[in-house]
């Protein structure tokens, strides 16, 4: 059996110390909670990748700004290792295109921090909230840290 990470992307939008997130279904009776975020699909940069994301899951143009960890997490579950490109940047909080979202979306929300983690038992992975409180420490790499070869 060959090992295979799964490559994800995510986006940390704050506005105000609010968060974007999306509640989505996840093959269970209760909903979960993520920041907009999905897989690398084939020929995408990674930035291509979280601009796509975003649109697909909340309607709203994404603007990376800077790349805030790389993160590897093995999922209880499943035993899949996820590996995880999270990147911060900007939305137009009132600017929705009509574009319609994924079918596993059920809204988006903006959220405090505090309201994020009271929600701890429903959020998709422990990422969620590592990637906000990296976020918050500072942690900001240029884009131009990914190099794609031609």
């Amino acid at each position: 059996m060959v090992w295979t990470p799964r490559v994800t992307v995510a986006a940390i939008i704050e506005q105000q110390g609010h968060y974007l997130m999306v509640e989505e279904h996840v093959g269970g009776a209760l909903s979960a909670f993520n920041q907009p975020a999905g897989h690398l699909e084939a020929d995408e940069s990674l930035e291509q990748a979280v601009i796509r994301e975003v649109m697909e899951e909340t309607g709203q143009p994404f603007k990376p700004q800077a790349i805030t960890g790389i993160y590897r997490w093995i999922a209880p579950s499943s035993g899949e290792t996820y590996l995880r490109v999270c990147f911060y940047g900007e939305v137009e909080k009132t600017m929705r295109t009509s574009t319609p979202l994924d079918k596993d979306i059920i809204a988006t929300h903006w959220f405090t921090l505090d309201e994020i983690t009271k929600l701890e038992e429903r959020l998709r992975s422990p990422l969620v909230i590592r990637c906000i409180k990296d976020y918050l420490s500072g942690n900001r790499y240029p884009l131009s840290l990914f190099k794609e070869s031609p």
